[in-house]
């Protein structure tokens, strides 16, 4: 792997008693660090689900657009915590964002996003497509088609596709293997289908791992056979 579009929840990185937890952030720019060393250039969208999500806010009243657009902002804040996180640790990181906010983003244009990548810097793609009504993993589609990445990560809390929630169901089986076809005719909800029928359309394989458990997530993004595989 060369260029790689990681996606993450913002769910990933808080805990119960705070939006972001620093021990995740820590261990995320660690895995940042590491796969750099091995020669990945690396782009990262964010969902905003630790802060604002459309579909719980349902009953507050506001407007679907006002909403989805607040979610975007969101998007933002979590890709300003990961920049800070890595200027911490010397990694130079950009968040370009569809959504311009003077001093805390650059306007997402794709050459210089490329640009920033040929030259080591990690990307931060914030603020969705900045449009409503479509999601975080179709902003990960997108750029990831867009910056003519090799492949997708999904960073979430399990290690990869099951049958079944394992949480919750014991005889789940783990698949390592599947097509985009099986993951839409078995509403694989790992992706929504419009990020599904994007990476089929462009041939962008897709590795959904768990990055909370031990190198899983370097693996991934080093193009190793970890978690489950999604491809044409």
């Amino acid at each position: 792997m060369k260029r790689v579009l990681l996606k993450i929840s913002g769910e990933a990185l808080a805990d119960h008693s705070a939006i972001h937890n620093p021990k995740v952030l820590h261990e995320l720019v660690q895995t940042i660090s590491s796969a750099q060393a091995h020669g990945v250039q690396l782009a990262i969208v964010m969902g905003g689900g630790n802060i604002w999500r459309a579909r719980d806010m349902e009953s507050s009243g506001i407007e679907r657009t006002k909403s989805d657009r607040l979610g975007m902002l969101a998007t933002i804040f979590n890709a300003s915590a990961i920049e800070q996180a890595c200027s911490q640790a010397q990694i130079e990181a950009v968040v370009m964002s569809s959504i311009q906010i003077d001093g805390l983003t650059e306007q997402m244009v794709t050459a210089h996003a490329v640009s920033y990548l040929e030259q080591g810097v990690v990307v931060l793609c914030a603020g969705g497509t900045g449009n409503p009504y479509f999601s975080t993993d179709t902003a990960a589609a997108l750029r990831a088609a867009e910056l003519q990445c090799d492949m997708i990560v999904k960073a979430t809390n399990v290690d990869g596709v099951y049958t079944a929630d394992p949480r919750k169901d014991p005889s789940a089986k783990l698949l390592t293997n599947i097509t985009f076809d099986d993951a839409l005719k078995n509403n694989y909800k790992v992706l929504d289908a419009t990020a599904f029928a994007l990476c089929k359309e462009q041939n962008i394989p897709i590795c959904v791992c768990n990055m909370n458990n031990g190198t899983m997530l370097l693996d991934a993004l080093l193009g190793k056979p970890v978690g489950t595989q999604i491809h044409l």
